[in-house]
Order: C-alpha cells, then structure tokens, then sequence
C-alpha cells in the first residue's frame, strides 16, 4: 500500500477560517482605520470603487482571501478570476467598492496578501512545468510564519501538492529521530501508539536503510539531499529486491524550479520543494482607484 503523507488537495486548496482571520490581523498592525495621511485629507467617507491589475503573467492565488480582507472592513469586494486561473500581464483580478479611505487603508495588505501567494503558485506551476507530469511535485513545511494554510493553498493553485499541514499529519522517521531509537524499535512504537490510519514515513540517506525502512513497515520514503544519481540507485534497489510497488518514493532537498527536471529520471513519485513557499519571489499588483469623486481643495 502506497500512501503518501498529508492532506487531500481539496481540503488545502481552501484555507480555514481562523487562517483568514490570523490574515486579518494584519489590517489592524497595519493600522487601517488610522491613516492619518487619508484621514487629513479626506475628512469624511467618499464612496467609489478600484481595481487591483496583474502586472506580469502567473498565477493566482490569494483572491478568496483579499476578498475576506475588504469585506472584514465593510468594503464590497468581487473577484474577477478564480484561483488558481493564469493570469496575463495586466489584467484585472480584483475590484473593491465603497469609501475610498477604506480602499486605500486596506490596499497594502491586499496587495501583500496576492503578490506573495501568487508567486507561490506560480513558482509551483513552473515546477509542475519542469517535470512534465512525470512526477508530483509537494511543497514542505517550510512555511513562513502564520501562513501555512494560505501557503499550502497556493501550492495546491499552482498545480502542486501540499503534504503535511502539521506534525499530527502523518508520522514522519527523520535521521535525529533514528539517533536515539533503532529502526525496527521506532517502527514498533509508532504502529502501537494508536495511530494506526496514519501513513509512516522514513527519511533515507542511503540504500541499506530504504530497504530496512520498507521490511520494517515504511509506507513512504523522504530520500534527502541526495543528487538525482543517489535518488536513483535507491530506487532501483528497491526495484531489485521486490519492494519498489510496496512504498511512495519522495526526493527533497535543495530541489528548485529550475533543477526539478533533474530527477525526473531517478523514479521517484513526488519530489517537495521548500523553496516555492519559503522563497518564492513575489508576483506583482497594483491598485488603481477607477470611480471617485477625486480630491477638491478644503
């Protein structure tokens, strides 16, 4: 039985509400109902609208929580392409109705919010390009801070996978781990705790301990840090001795858009890539007021 660990891509591809309202805060540090520049200049509420522009092709992701973010101050907020859509330069996502001094109040975050997780996805997607279909490609959990929802979210946009969300999500062996217990010890302990429905995975260095992993019970392999040549030679191993069809093989470490092409060859079923959530360069947008009444002289 082959299982991967972490969530569906369904249940990712849609953050939960305490991670928009952990997103919200960042109006309030931000201080949205205390821009003191608009408040001088704009006394009282003047109603019109905005639009926030693609300024290079990507991919989206990110809407569903700039809409929450408007909304949460009483802007009206529609978007206009979906999540996960590709986009082209200059085209337009989003729009935003109501007092303009809301509007401008809540623009940075909004635009924080779609920039960093559109460069998610699109770092994804161009992962998901590199290898063609011949492998998945899986982010990690090297996210950054209070953002791992909308982080694996983007991943799932972007046409990846998002692994564990947490350290309840499956039982992961890492090599400091096996510093303090054996092998076949661990795998006992861990398939007597209860937590029998939970895939177990070992992370792998070299061919002797995949093969062990596998003959004590390993369901997956993370084969760490090696090049695409050490990646292969445990897979053929594994190949050789009959146990190949019986374990999920993923490859991480140091694996970039760029690189993913590489171990395509090596016969792995998913290869994670840190990178695309911890390091992913931002996608940019701008705000461009489309409707007001303007500013006239006091």
């Amino acid at each position: 039985m082959r299982r991967p660990p972490g969530r569906s891509r369904r249940a990712a591809a849609r953050p939960p509400a305490r991670a928009l309202a952990r997103l919200a805060e960042e109006l309030r540090d931000d201080g949205v109902h205390d821009d003191i520049t608009t408040r001088a200049l704009l006394p009282g509420p003047r109603p019109g609208s905005a639009v926030i522009l693609a300024e290079s092709a990507g991919v989206l992701s990110g809407g569903t929580a700039a809409v929450h973010l408007a909304r949460s101050v009483g802007l009206g907020a529609r978007l206009l392409v979906r999540d996960g859509a590709v986009l082209r330069r200059g085209q337009a996502v989003l729009r935003l109705s109501g007092d303009v001094r809301r509007i401008l109040g809540v623009e940075r975050t909004v635009l924080n919010t779609l920039m960093h997780l559109s460069g998610v996805a699109t770092a994804t997607a161009a992962a998901v390009r590199a290898v063609d279909g011949k492998v998945a490609i899986y982010a990690t959990r090297k996210t950054l801070p209070g953002l791992k929802d909308l982080e694996k979210a983007a991943v799932v946009h972007g046409g990846g996978f998002p692994h564990r969300r947490d350290l309840s999500d499956g039982f992961l062996l890492k090599s400091r781990h096996l510093d303090l217990v054996t092998l076949p010890e661990a795998v006992r302990r861990l398939r007597a705790s209860g937590a029998l429905r939970r895939p177990l995975q070992v992370e792998v260095r070299s061919v002797r301990t995949a093969l062990d992993a596998v003959r004590a019970g390993a369901e997956a392999l993370l084969v760490d840090n090696l090049p695409p040549a050490g990646a292969a030679r445990i897979v053929q191993a594994l190949t050789d001795a009959g146990l190949r069809d019986d374990v999920w093989i993923e490859l991480s470490g140091g694996i970039t858009p760029a690189t993913a092409h590489r171990y395509v060859r090596c016969g792995a079923d998913a290869l994670s890539l840190g990178g695309i959530t911890h390091s992913a360069p931002s996608l940019p947008f701008h705000l461009r007021l489309v409707a007001s009444h303007g500013l006239r002289p006091a």
